[in-house]
């Protein structure tokens, strides 16, 4: 409906443009033949305005919808490259461009009043200092997160005082246990995803290896399940860094952009982002930080599956993936006994408990009584 409105409000534009154009053509052709010039409505005369606006309404009437698919298409280019266009960035570009805008008029003006040139120059040194504006705000924008809060949907509409941005990583997503996370509903705000993190998950689940393309599936799998069934906010970070090339200094930037936490296994870039003050959430510290707590002289029960490093050892492990080295546990492999905690070790890789079997334990207190 709104393309034939269109199309008739160009046909009567055509027909007025035809119109004009045979008026003024009129004292031409009336030099050549008999025809009073002018405005005269005479029947030669509205003959050829006739004619004019039949020969341009038809012209406009077949351009029309021409114009309207060219303008079509440059409007969805524009949406498409305004849409990875940060709100921030928006902003803050038409913040300056007003600012830079007003102090060019203001030292233009007794430029414009030289005469001759003032009225070329004058222009010139205010686009100048417009472009110079602009791309100083957009060079110190990590300077203006404040703006993030303006133009976040759960601030504006009253949501949760103090929300922080959660900024997950690669290895985070490809994990997965961030979905068992979110479920349990100790992390609260907002998760927020990167373009970049999205391109990276694509390329590793399109490669040729077939352990990186399955860890790749899963990270997308991972994403669609928090988007779809946890009831946390997920934000997709159309914005990209294109002056850094490596995707953890872009998470980075990003965490400095919009004032966020980073979700990561990443130990480098745990201890990066330690460096310049950027609060982390290291899922791995998390499952270690609520693994149980056993102390010396505490009994459990231990399924033996292996031989340890050293010699008559045996490896167990609990529930929870900790490894327990079993002290003279070699003879044991295959078996599920109980055994006592001799000491806990905390490492960077996790926790790591030794023990001996309780039996070998109670014989030895008895030959010694």
């Amino acid at each position: 409906m709104l393309r034939k409105i269109i199309r008739i409000i160009g046909t009567l534009v055509g027909g007025v443009v035809g119109a004009y154009v045979f008026n003024s053509l009129l004292p031409v052709v009336s030099r050549f033949a008999d025809i009073p010039a002018g405005l005269d409505f005479t029947p030669v005369n509205i003959g050829y305005y006739a004619i004019g606006i039949i020969l341009f309404g038809l012209i406009f009437y077949l351009l029309t919808p021409v114009v309207i698919n060219i303008f079509n298409r440059i409007l969805a280019w524009a949406e498409s490259k305004l849409r990875t266009v940060p709100t921030q960035d928006i902003a803050l570009v038409v913040i300056s461009l007003i600012i830079t805008l007003l102090i060019g008029l203001l030292l233009s003006y007794p430029i414009y009043r030289i005469p001759v040139v003032g009225v070329f120059i004058s222009p010139v040194i205010t686009l100048l200092l417009v472009f110079i504006g602009v791309r100083f705000v957009l060079n110190r924008k990590e300077e203006f997160t404040f703006l993030s809060n303006l133009f976040n949907r759960n601030a504006r509409s009253g949501g949760r005082e103090n929300e922080v941005f959660k900024i997950l990583d690669t290895s985070a997503i490809i994990d997965g246990r961030i979905v068992d996370i979110c479920k349990t509903g100790f992390l609260e705000g907002v998760l927020v995803v990167s373009g970049f993190v999205l391109e990276e998950l694509r390329h590793i689940a399109d490669s040729p290896d077939l352990l990186k393309r399955n860890r790749g599936r899963r990270g997308l799998d991972v994403l669609n399940k928090i988007q779809k069934e946890m009831d946390i906010p997920v934000q997709i970070y159309e914005g990209d860094f294109e002056d850094i090339p490596e995707v953890d200094s872009k998470l980075v930037r990003l965490a400095k952009t919009i004032n966020g936490k980073i979700v990561t296994n990443d130990f480098n870039l745990n201890k990066v982002c330690e460096l310049q003050g950027i609060s982390v959430l290291n899922i791995n510290e998390l499952a270690n930080a609520v693994k149980p707590v056993v102390l010396p002289g505490e009994e459990m029960v231990a399924q033996i599956i292996k031989d340890g490093k050293e010699a008559g050892q045996g490896v167990a492990y609990l529930d929870d993936g900790t490894m327990v080295v079993v002290e003279g546990g070699r003879r044991y492999i295959g078996e599920t006994i109980e055994v006592l905690v001799t000491s806990v070790l905390q490492t960077a890789a996790g926790r790591m408990i030794f023990a001996k079997p309780k039996q070998d334990a109670d014989r030895y207190s008895s030959g010694v009584k």
